[in-house]
């Protein structure tokens, strides 16, 4: 008996979390396929138009800039958001004091709501008073226009997303660094391996399969960027930021066209789940 109410116990939360799952996840994604292949305003009864919608969303002039702009911004936040987390996490590991007080510091941002964060970083790059041309100008650097230019608005909006997500992902790193047996490290100072040499040949072959899947992640994140570029750039200066998830918002709620903007989040999920799907094969191969 009381294990048939354990297990009812356990049934009756996992019922609340597919609840969940299914409404706010599950539910738009079948809602927005549907969506995908009809032509409606949401009030009056949908038509359906197969393909149109697609066509439509690939005809549109922003279309191959939006899925430039993603693919550069993705690359930009790997170098960024994947590599600085992993060896801020590498630093906070080897020390022995205020480490607490670091970690605390490194995930704050994390805490900050991003709209917060947004503004912030929105008077950082203001041209005139801003915090980052107020340093520029300490070292006698000329100011730059960071958000007003097309050759620095991508990686300023990087820059805000590395910032506002690094600290979930040292975390992560972190508790994997110390999950590493410190006998290995040892046999390697043993032989005389360096700090380079032991976070080549331990630390990253320790830590492989958590590096697989926070690239995954990473990806899956950055590809479905929206709130950098809508609130610090609207997809400018000349379309140098808009997005794949902005242009979406732009179809949808700027000119009310709900199937195309469906379409497009069909076209970016299928592109994630191949990637997604190839990432999880490699992975199975690495374990096996």
């Amino acid at each position: 008996m009381r294990i048939l109410r354990r297990n009812l116990t356990a049934y009756g939360f996992l019922c609340a979390a597919l609840f969940c799952f299914t409404v706010f996840a599950w539910y738009p994604m079948v809602r927005e396929f549907i969506l995908s292949f009809q032509k409606t305003d949401l009030i009056n009864e949908p038509v359906w138009v197969g393909f149109d919608n697609f066509k439509t969303a690939i005809s549109d002039p922003a279309f191959g800039e939006a899925w430039l702009n993603t693919l550069e911004f993705t690359l930009l936040a790997l170098l960024c958001g994947y590599a600085v987390p992993f060896v801020v996490a590498l630093v906070l590991n080897e020390l022995r004091h205020a480490r607490a007080y670091l970690r605390f510091v490194v995930y704050l941002p994390v805490m900050l709501p991003p709209i917060v964060s947004v503004l912030l970083f929105r008077w950082f790059y203001d041209p005139g008073p801003g915090l980052f041309n107020q340093v520029l100008d300490v070292f006698g650097l000329p100011p730059l226009a960071w958000l007003d230019s097309s050759s620095t608005a991508l990686i300023s909006l990087v820059i805000v997303s590395t910032w506002m997500n690094m600290g979930s992902a040292t975390l992560i790193y972190l508790a994997a660094l110390q999950n590493i047996p410190p006998e290995l490290y040892e046999a390697a100072e043993l032989d005389g391996a360096g700090i380079v040499k032991r976070i080549r040949h331990v630390t990253i072959p320790q830590t492989r399969m958590i590096l697989l899947l926070m690239l995954m992640l990473q990806i899956v994140a950055t590809m479905q960027v929206f709130i950098e570029p809508y609130m610090l750039t609207g997809g400018g200066p000349e379309n140098a930021t808009i997005t794949v998830a902005y242009l979406m918002f732009q179809n949808a709620f700027t000119l009310q066209d709900y199937g195309s903007a469906g379409a497009l989040g069909m076209m970016l999920m299928i592109v994630l789940l191949v990637f997604a799907a190839f990432q999880l094969r490699l992975t199975r191969e690495d374990k096996a």
